[in-house]
Order: structure tokens, then sequence, then C-alpha cells
């Protein structure tokens, strides 16, 4: 489909997913979420691609949250509400009810506030600029982070969540480093560089390790820990299976690169 709202790519096995709107901070709105919801699930779904990178388009704003202009009913020129689609389109869908099983890393060029904050916890690994600053400040402006509540005291210690969900207050990115909620802090203009560093380190994985390695953290996380150890996992049972191990075996005894196909 043409994209209107944000910029997707796809290149060397990686996918990248910008958010376009860069003269609103890159906020959210169904028409972008919509968008996000093509985007992802044709990542989700196309054999070819095995990392997804998300950002934001111009050096401010990864995404400031919620477009509230559009929220209180002002509207660009035009824009129209989406046709109405069987489900909620909530953040690109990518924050919940979203089984995707390839690592998604998020590139935080800026703000990442609210909806936007939302968006990165939902990936696997965050990489921040050093100017970016994250928060969840809905509760400043009437509105309730529907996704991160639940999100960020599950990958930060319980006071330290609460504080910020309570207070509506920002973070610095060395902040959210000290924290865990970012795996590493780069200038700005090595952002990218540094994404697509960790992307290619994924790749060096096969594809299928990764994404059974991925279900397993992530659907194991809340069991105690014989019970997940002791569950099926999907992706497991595709990846013990697969030519990809044999393949893994092979190039370590010859000494080579192992050529990786995903099956």
């Amino acid at each position: 489909m043409p994209y209107k709202q944000l910029i997707y790519e796809k290149k060397d096995r990686i996918a990248y997913v910008t958010l376009n709107r860069p003269h609103r901070l890159n906020a959210l709105h169904p028409l972008l979420g919509a968008e996000m919801r093509e985007a992802f699930s044709d990542f989700r779904d196309d054999p070819e691609v095995w990392v997804a990178i998300l950002t934001g388009a111009g050096d401010r704003a990864f995404s400031a949250g919620a477009d509230l202009k559009w929220v209180a009913g002002i509207r660009e020129e035009g824009e129209e509400e989406p046709p109405q689609q069987k489900g909620q389109v909530s953040l690109g869908d990518i924050t919940k009810h979203f089984d995707c099983w390839k690592p998604i890393i998020a590139a935080v060029n800026g703000f990442a506030l609210g909806g936007g904050l939302e968006l990165a916890l939902s990936c696997d690994i965050i990489i921040a600029a050093d100017h970016a600053e994250l928060g969840l400040p809905e509760g400043r402006v009437g509105q309730v982070a529907g996704t991160g509540v639940h999100r960020l005291p599950r990958q930060i210690p319980l006071k330290l969540a609460m504080g910020m969900i309570l207070t509506g207050r920002r973070i610095k990115a060395q902040e959210a480093l000290r924290l865990g909620i970012v795996n590493e802090v780069v200038p700005a203009a090595d952002l990218m560089t540094t994404a697509e560093q960790w992307a290619n380190d994924i790749l060096l994985c096969a594809p299928l390790s990764v994404r059974a390695s991925k279900q397993m953290v992530m659907t194991g996380l809340d069991l105690p820990l014989e019970l997940a150890m002791d569950r099926s996992y999907t992706e497991f049972e595709k990846a013990i299976t697969a030519a990809d191990q044999q393949e893994g075996a092979k190039a370590f005894s010859e000494k080579r690169k192992p050529n990786w196909t995903g099956a």
C-alpha cells in the first residue's frame, strides 16, 4: 500500500519503519496508526526481512505521543477519519495483541513521550540519542498511558515506574540508560548506524533461533521457572528441526560464516 504517514523500506534483511510527521513531532493519530499496522504486519509476514528498526523523522522526536490537536477535533488539510476497521488500531497494534517473534529495535531520536514511549517499550531493544527525553505525561493532559502503565513496571523497579507514571515527569536518555529502559545512548549523528549495528549483530544468528529465543523469553517471563522451562514453544519446535541448525554446526566445523536461510 502507499504510505503517507510513515516511510517503510526494506534493505539487507532489515525493515525500516519511520514515523513521518516531523511537523507534529511524529504525534500519533488513527491515520498513522493504521499505516503502522500495515507496515508491521508486512514485516511480520515477509520471510525476506528478519529484523525491524522503528524511528521517527527529523531530529526532534521519535514520537511525542498522541496528537492532541486531532483528539480536540482539529484536522490538517485532507485528513479524514479512516474507515472503521475490524479491531482497534492502537499505536499501530504493536503495543498489544501483536505476536511477532522477529526482533524490533527502537531508534529513539528525540522525544519519546506518552504513546511514543509506549511504542519504544514494545520493542526488544532501544537505542537512544543523547538528547532524547522519555516519559509518560498522559496524566498532565487528562489521558492515561493505556499500555505504558503495564509495560514500564515490568521493565524497571515498581517504585521508579510509579514515580514516572504518577507525576508524568520526563527523564533524560542517560537516566533511562541507568534505569535499564534503553540499551545504549549515543550521539544523535550515530543513532541509526548504532541501531543497524545491533540489527546486523542479530543477523549473525540463525533467524529461527532468534525468534524462538524471543518467544520463549516473552511468553515465559511471568511464569514460575519450572513451568517456563517445561512448556512447549512453537518457535522452538521450528528452530530445532530447521536446516539452519545443521548449517550452523557445519559452518562451525568448517570454520566459515554460516549461510542462514531461515528454514
